[in-house]
């Protein structure tokens, strides 16, 4: 978390006080926002869809009631302790108690923020400690945890925050044990925290917190033996409670093994086995890090572990792999926010965002959450306080400043030219996780179908203007010629992405400097094409009823249904203007004529974009001004990259004593510079 917030700051700021000062006003603001939306969210659910394990108690009268057995009707999944804790909230009015549950919920995030702010190893900068909090409940919020707790009602985020209060904020040996206690009594598993303590040397704490979950325990078994009995026996400490073992919900080993089709006494007996080791690889692992003076990445690890050991660890219960952003992992300050940047995606967008549905990948999606648990508890490489590399990590190597940019832009002196290769998992990830978005607002900028053939024929007007309504022509004379129809349907249904993606992977491992620089060219004229879907929703000329058009690759549309078949529900139609089938095409060809080293390459290069263009227009997928504003977004996205990057070639140097080529990229060991163009000039300032 430190080094996310050293980075965010960065080096160009004239008056650092002030720039923070704004910076801690903004992110304080993101969190008062994020708190209204969630209070929000939660509230106007209609009853029955909110606070759905609190209305487990529900009755008729809209009055909270505790009426036979808590396990009764399946839904409630906690320990009889916090059915105890729980009772005297059974007087309360339904909606009454669903504001205070809610709103006491934030303030529990709040509160686990500045007491997981409090609890960074040192040293903290000044910088960092006044960013901190605010940085740290907004990602709280924004994690999967806390929001599934806020809809369901749970009681999850109290023993996260008993533990730290434990460890961190009460003085002496009974106390923390006592916190520990209590809050292993609501969530069984944090009495791995007990352990923790023993490794470490406070034996009397250990001591303590087993004795209290044992009293706490007992006395929910004196109360309420029958509930006790359900939980404890009949539901195997719970495992038998709420949805199915094997859900996805399930982030547990127990979870990951019947997924994988395991039943019976072999995966009961498999799951003890991995448990065992997990346990130990982690818990050994957490006393070191505890006595290396990480105590908050310790408790991290056995929250990890705690989560992979459970028989169930629903999606409420694993707020503890957020905690394990705080350790740093890697040697170079290119790789440092890799494993921050993992871990809060995972916390905070679903897997099928992470991970496309492809069949190899799916038991990687399904676990994702617990993957991220194993790997903090057993196997990611945190750094001690003792390395060289704590406080300094290996620089970044950065182009040196090229002076042709807009020095008016206010935002160009942050802006630097890395000459390394960016981190391979967080560019796929991030890479999947921009597109997952784009899908998504492609898919929700809808206007109305009368709208989108309003435009439709504006469009269609314009070009008739100018001569080039040609659509139709082609269309027609395209469907005459069976073999070049089936040519372009196959290039417009397969190239659109097996080239952009080929390119940026062969930039990746042989230029790094041009590759990012591309792909933030791509990127960017993505966004604006975004805009152009808000904005102007365009009936493509298949969809355009009257004018004849064939669609050759989706078939048959009825266009006397409002939603013209299936294909509506799994592609926004009307996304057409800018195209960026024609858009993405022409950034390749761009992109190969620049850095081609053979003539050959470059004029093959440049065929796709004319492919792809014949394509959308023959098969009556998009009108030739749809083309137009796809180049006109891709021009946009090479300007605003040049405006914030710089050209891609570096300024030449005369003597090229670092051997930087002319992308900014040094060549690798046994590797030669490119002999095209001219040396750029060595890199300049350090990370």
């Amino acid at each position: 978390m430190a080094d996310v917030e050293r980075s965010v700051r960065g080096d160009a700021a004239a008056d650092p006080g002030a720039r923070a000062t704004v910076v801690r006003a903004v992110l304080w603001m993101v969190v008062g926002v994020l708190a209204v939306r969630q209070v929000a969210v939660v509230l106007r659910r209609p009853p029955g869809e909110r606070l759905t394990d609190l209305e487990t108690w529900t009755g008729a009268t809209g009055v909270l009631h505790i009426a036979g057995s808590l396990y009764d009707p399946g839904r409630f999944t906690g320990t009889p302790f916090a059915g105890l804790v729980l009772r005297p909230l059974t007087v309360s009015a339904e909606q009454a108690l669903g504001v205070v549950w809610t709103f006491g919920s934030l303030l529990l995030v709040v509160a686990l923020g500045f007491v997981a702010v409090r609890a960074l190893p040192a040293p903290v900068s000044r910088r960092t400690a006044f960013l901190a909090a605010p940085l740290a409940i907004t990602l709280l919020m924004v994690s999967l945890p806390v929001r599934t707790t806020l809809h369901l009602g749970q009681t999850s985020i109290l023993p996260v925050l008993l533990v730290l209060l434990a460890c961190f904020a009460v003085r002496g040996e009974r106390l923390p044990g006592v916190l520990t206690g209590v809050a292993a009594a609501l969530q069984p598993a944090v009495l791995l925290f007990a352990v923790l303590f023993w490794l470490t040397g406070r034996r009397r704490a250990a001591v303590s917190g087993g004795a209290t979950f044992a009293v706490c325990t007992a006395l929910a078994w004196v109360v309420m033996p029958r509930d006790s009995w359900a939980y404890w026996v009949h539901h195997l400490a719970g495992a038998g409670l709420g949805d199915r073992p094997d859900s996805l919900a399930n982030q547990s080993l127990h979870g990951a093994l019947l997924r994988f089709g395991l039943q019976g006494p072999a995966e009961i007996a498999l799951f003890l086995v991995l448990a065992v080791v997990v346990a130990v690889l982690g818990l050994r692992r957490a006393a070191r890090y505890a006595r290396d003076g990480q105590l908050l990445l310790a408790v991290a690890v056995t929250g990890c572990v705690a989560v992979a050991v459970s028989p169930t660890a629903w999606q409420h219960q694993l707020l503890w792999v957020l905690l394990a952003v705080v350790g740093r992992a890697g040697t170079r300050a290119s790789d440092r926010l890799v494993w921050p940047a993992v871990v809060v995606l995972v916390l905070t967008l679903p897997g099928k965002m992470l991970l496309p549905n492809v069949g190899v990948v799916l038991p990687v999606r399904d676990n994702v959450l617990l993957i991220a648990a194993l790997g903090a508890a057993c196997a990611v490489p945190f750094l001690s306080r003792t390395s060289p590399h704590w406080q300094r990590p290996v620089p970044t190597d950065y182009a040196k400043p090229v002076p042709a940019r807009f020095a008016w832009v206010p935002l160009l002196p942050v802006w630097r030219r890395v000459l390394s290769r960016p981190n391979l998992l967080l560019e796929l990830l991030l890479i999947r996780v921009v597109y997952s978005a784009y899908a998504k607002v492609r898919l929700a900028a809808t206007a109305g179908r009368s709208t989108a053939e309003e435009h439709g024929g504006q469009i269609h007007a314009a070009e008739q203007w100018l001569h080039i309504d040609i659509e139709h022509w082609a269309n027609h004379t395209v469907v005459a010629i069976p073999w070049l129809r089936d040519f372009f349907d196959y290039y417009y249904s397969t190239f659109h992405f097996i080239v952009p993606l080929t390119i940026l992977g062969v930039l990746y491992v042989r230029r790094p400097s041009d590759y990012r620089w591309a792909r933030s060219t791509i990127g960017f004229a993505t966004v604006l094409a975004l805009l152009g879907f808000w904005l102007y929703p365009l009936a493509p000329p298949r969809l355009m009823p009257g004018l004849g058009f064939i669609d050759t690759v989706h078939g048959v549309q009825d266009l006397d249904s409002p939603d013209f078949g299936a294909l509506t529900a799994v592609t926004n139609q009307y996304a057409a203007m800018p195209s960026l089938h024609f858009g993405w095409s022409l950034w390749c060809g761009v992109v190969i004529l620049l850095l081609a080293p053979k003539v050959w390459m470059k004029v093959l290069g440049l065929l796709h974009p004319l492919f792809t263009v014949s394509a959308i227009v023959a098969t009556g997928n998009h009108w030739v001004l749809d083309a137009v504003g796809g180049a006109a977004v891709v021009g946009a996205g090479f300007g605003l990259t040049y405006v914030l990057a710089g050209p891609r070639r570096l300024r030449a140097a005369g003597d090229g004593a670092d051997g930087v080529t002319e992308a900014g990229v040094r060549p690798e060991p046994g590797e030669e510079a490119p002999a095209e163009g001219p040396v750029a000039e060595p890199a300049g300032s350090k990370a």
